[in-house]
């Protein structure tokens, strides 16, 4: 059990289950493979996962190939398929369970590494990470940016912890931000590399709203997902300083047995580059 959290916390924790976990959850793995002999493409699928939560026994770990990063970027291949959606969580800051960040003026920002506003002032520590997600029009397939939307990001800590919420950085808001989407349909993020807590995949939260004023009020959220992190790079993070916990978490795990990744991470599985030493960056297509 981590740490820093209190048991009922914890319990809730582990298996990454919000106000939305006793909810269908829509949108999911979107699609039916035709044969290639038919001509015919991709059609979305509609259906549900179930999210029992733990590891499975003796699991195996999943690296990402070449392969695996290159699937994040959707809008470069023929396949487009809305992002699957999937759970916020039980701290997502964002009104729907408890404290609402989403109001406080200095949310709107791209560095989310320090606090804002009246909580405490801390700074998150960590290995840097640069996260930019390019949002697109997935019923034009892919190939149109959504420009105008806005994008909040939120993940735990090096530690596995949630600003807003976990013992000891309930002051703090650190690691969450919302900019609203440029010409390309981008927002970048500074921040750092999150850590692993029990039975989840390393992950970062997000949700896409239609404009700006639609994320600071809180409002009209059109899409919930996560992003995955690479296995290869989680070890190389996760042998420094500061991310000890990780290490036993992340060996519990593969991208195939955690609860929400299991039925499929093509489409949210980052590309990552960089090195411990300067930083990485994880770059992520998100189609709408």
């Amino acid at each position: 059990m981590h740490r820093h959290h209190g048991d009922e916390i914890d319990e809730v924790h582990e298996h990454d289950k919000g106000l939305s976990y006793d909810l269908p959850v829509l949108a999911r793995r979107r699609m039916i493979r035709l044969m290639a002999g038919a001509g015919v493409g991709l059609i979305p699928l509609v259906g549900c996962t179930s999210e029992d939560g733990g590891a499975a026994s003796a699991p195996s770990r999943s690296s990402a190939s070449p392969e695996s990063s290159a699937g994040s970027s959707a809008a470069s291949s023929a396949e487009c398929a809305t992002i699957p959606d999937e759970t916020a969580g039980p701290f997502p800051g964002d009104g729907s369970n408890g404290v609402n960040v989403l109001k406080e003026s200095g949310v709107v920002r791209g560095d989310i590494t320090k606090s804002f506003g009246d909580s405490a002032g801390g700074t998150a520590e960590g290995v840097p990470l640069t996260v930019t997600l390019t949002v697109v029009d997935a019923a034009s397939g892919c190939g149109t940016p959504k420009q105008g939307a806005a994008v909040y990001i939120w993940h735990c800590d090096r530690a596995g912890d949630y600003s807003l919420y976990s013992e000891g950085i309930a002051d703090e808001n650190y690691l969450r931000g919302v900019q609203e989407t440029d010409a390309a349909g981008r927002v970048t993020f500074t921040s750092i590399f999150p850590g692993c807590y029990p039975n989840r995949w390393p992950h970062i939260h997000f949700e896409v709203y239609g404009s700006l004023e639609d994320a600071t009020a809180a409002t009209s959220i059109t899409n919930t997902s996560q992003l995955a992190l690479p296995a290869d790079v989680c070890d190389a993070v996760y042998a420094t300083e500061g991310y000890e916990e990780s290490v036993p978490n992340l060996a519990e795990l593969s991208l195939d047995s955690d609860s929400i990744f299991r039925d499929g991470y093509d489409q949210q599985l980052a590309a990552v580059k960089g090195s411990v030493a300067e930083g990485y960056t994880a770059t992520l297509t998100v189609p709408v």
